[in-house]
């Protein structure tokens, strides 16, 4: 028979650390998350944190790897999109949207300190994970140009900016009205506003 207080796993303890991060990131921002605040929600001690963890940029870190992970999966699913024009694309988009939604630490890390000023490691990694992104964005689009539902002069490395300058613009304005708007039909609508832009002109 198994005891009630069998210790847990290094790797079960630093995943309860990491989820408790972007949890209590999403509640009271990331630049107010203190490694006491972590443990009393994890319900472990302070230096039980530092066991797991040798310094907050540690944890910080491994929450980057952990939205990178989650990130890449909901990319490799946009395949199964319906069959409306850019229905990769509109499915890739409003995935992202739907995600951001369920986890409203991304906005919040985004924009935080700790991403832009005190974390170079954790910078680099989203920057990339940003250009990964835009770059499945532009493929999409260039194979819509291809398929003639996109205007032949259209740049899909720009028009892939514009598409994530929407999704980084209706994230922020989301956060910041304390989610009071349904993040992912307002995203379809202005999606739908702007691939109509992309259309060639005889479509419009």
């Amino acid at each position: 028979m198994t005891s009630s207080h069998t210790r847990k796993s290094a790797e079960i303890r630093k995943a309860e650390i990491v989820d408790a991060a972007i949890r209590l990131a999403g509640e009271i921002g990331p630049d107010r998350l203190t490694t006491e605040q972590l443990a009393k929600e994890v319900g472990i001690s302070q230096p039980g944190i530092f066991r797991h963890f040798p310094t907050k940029g540690d944890i910080w870190w491994a929450v980057a790897q952990r939205i990178g992970g989650m990130l890449g999966n909901k990319g490799r699913q946009a395949g199964n999109a319906d069959s409306k024009p850019a229905g990769n694309l509109r499915k890739l988009i409003l995935d992202h949207l739907k995600f951001i939604e369920t986890t409203p630490a991304i906005p919040a890390i985004l924009f935080s300190r700790e991403l832009h000023v005190e974390n170079e490691k954790m910078r680099s990694f989203f920057e990339g994970l940003m250009a990964t992104r835009h770059r499945g964005i532009s493929k999409l689009i260039a194979k819509e140009i291809t398929a003639g539902q996109f205007a032949e002069t259209l740049n899909p490395d720009d028009a892939a900016y514009l598409i994530l300058a929407l999704i980084q613009g209706l994230a922020m304005r989301w956060s910041m009205s304390a989610h009071n708007f349904n993040l992912v039909a307002e995203g379809k609508r202005l999606l739908d506003l702007l691939l109509d832009g992309f259309k060639p002109k005889d479509e419009k």
